[in-house]
C-alpha cells in the first residue's frame, strides 16, 4: 500500500469523525451537488445509492457461501473414445441384423437373371410377423432338417457356445454365414395350394390356374422339365429357383422330409432390394402373375368348409355388438315418464 493511498484514507477517517462532508476528490472526484452524509452515516464513495461497489462483483448474501467455481471437463482421449464408438457401432449392427434386415452374398446362379452370382441383397427378417408369406415372394430359408441334415449340436459349454454365435454373428454382418445352410427361392406355393407341372401349354398351375412366368424365367428355360404335383402341407411352402435348370429345388428333394416343401418357421425372410453392385440394384418386387384373383379364389374355393366358420367366428360378435348398440341408442331416445 502506497502512501497517496493511506493519506486519502486517513482523510477519509478523519471527515467522518468530525461529521463534515467529504468529496472523493482524491478518488476520482464527486458530484458538487451530493453529499457523503452526515454524522455517523455510511460514508458516500461517488457512485450514488444502489450502485454495484467498485470492485465489480456483488457482495455475496447473508448467510450464503460462495460457489465454487466449475473446473473443466477433460476430453476423453481419442485412443478411449474410439474403440468404445466401433463397439456401439458393432452392437447396433448386431441388433439390426438379428431382428430386422440382414444383408446376403448370392453364391450360385438358381436364381439367375434375377440375381446373378455375387449380388448383394438385403432380407426383411420382421416382415412376416406383419402379413403372411405371398406366393411370388423371393424368401432365404434354413435347410436345416428339410432339405438338410439337421445341424450338429452346438458346443456344451454355455460361454464356449456363445463366443461361437457371436463370432458368426458379426462374420454374418458382411453377408457371409459359415456352417449354416442357407436358401434363396421364390415361393411357387403356399399352405393349401395344389401346385402341379404341367398343363397342356407346358405350364406350372397353382390351383389349376397357369402362371406366366416369362417375367423372371431364366431366358429359354422352360417352367419345368419334371412334372410334379403337390398339395402343399399345412404350415409349409413349395418354392422353386428362377434359374429352373439349374435350381435344385422343392421339386429335387421331393424325396425328404416334407415332399420337397420346406417348414414356414425355417424362413429367415423376405429378399426386397439388390443393394450391390450399383449396377444391379433395384427393388424385389412380386411378379404379377401371382396377383391372378382365381388364385385366391381357388385356394378359397378349397378351404370353404374351413374358412366359413371362421368368418363367422368374427363376424357374429361384431353383429351382436351393433344390435346391442342399437338397442341402447333407441331406449336412450325414448322419452321417460316424470317422476312424482
Amino acid at each position: 500500500m502506497n502512501e497517496d493511498q493511506a493519506t486519502g484514507d486517513q482523510a477519509l477517517t478523519n471527515a467522518q469523525e468530525n461529521g463534515s462532508p467529504v468529496g472523493d476528490g482524491d478518488r476520482g472526484g464527486a458530484d458538487p451537488g451530493i453529499t457523503t452524509g452526515g454524522r455517523g452515516g455510511p460514508p458516500d464513495d461517488g457512485a450514488g445509492p444502489g450502485a454495484a461497489p467498485r470492485s465489480g462483483t456483488a457482495p455475496a448474501a447473508s448467510g450464503s457461501r460462495p460457489r465454487p467455481a466449475r473446473k473443466p471437463r477433460k476430453a476423453v482421449a481419442w485412443w478411449i473414445e474410439l474403440p468404445a464408438l466401433v463397439v456401439l457401432a458393432l452392437v447396433l449392427m448386431l441388433l439390426i441384423k438379428s431382428y430386422a434386415i440382414q444383408a446376403f452374398f448370392i453364391p450360385s446362379s438358381s436364381m439367375e437373371n434375377t440375381l446373378d452370382i455375387g449380388d448383394k441383397v438385403l432380407v426383411n427378417k420382421f416382415i412376416y410377423h406383419f402379413r403372411s408369406i405371398h406366393r411370388g415372394d423371393i424368401i432365404v430359408f434354413n435347410g436345416d432338417g428339410s432339405w438338410d441334415p439337421p445341424a450338429p449340436a452346438g458346443p456344451s459349454n454355455p460361454v464356449v457356445a456363445s463366443a461361437d454365435r457371436l463370432g458368426h454373428a458379426i462374420v454374418g454382418l458382411f453377408g457371409i454365414s459359415p456352417g449354416v445352410h442357407d436358401y434363396i427361392k421364390r415361393v411357387i406355393g403356399v399352405p393349401g395350394d395344389r401346385v402341379a407341372c404341367c398343363d397342356a401349354s407346358g405350364q406350372v398351375t397353382v390351383n389349376g390356374v397357369a402362371l406366366n412366368e416369362k417375367s423372371y424365367l431364366y431366358p429359354g428355360n422352360p417352367p419345368s422339365l419334371v412334372r410334379f404335383s403337390i398339395t402343399v402341407p399345412p404350415g409349409r411352402l413349395w418354392v422353386m429357383g428362377d434359374h429352373r435348370s439349374v435350381s435344385y429345388d422343392s421339386r429335387g428333394h421331393r424325396g425328404d422330409p416334407g415332399g420337397g416343401t420346406i417348414p414356414e418357421s425355417q424362413v429367415v425372410g423376405r429378399a426386397f432390394v439388390i443393394m450391390w453392385p450399383l449396377s444391379r440394384s433395384g427393388i424385389l418386387s412380386i411378379p404379377s402373375t401371382f396377383d391372378q384373383p382365381k388364385l385366391t379364389a381357388s385356394a378359397m374355393a378349397g378351404g370353404a368348409g374351413v374358412a366359413v366358420p371362421a368368418g363367422a367366428a368374427l363376424i357374429l360378435p361384431v353383429g351382436l355388438l351393433g344390435r346391442r348398440a342399437r338397442r341402447r341408442l333407441r331406449a336412450a331416445r325414448r322419452p321417460r315418464p316424470g317422476r312424482w
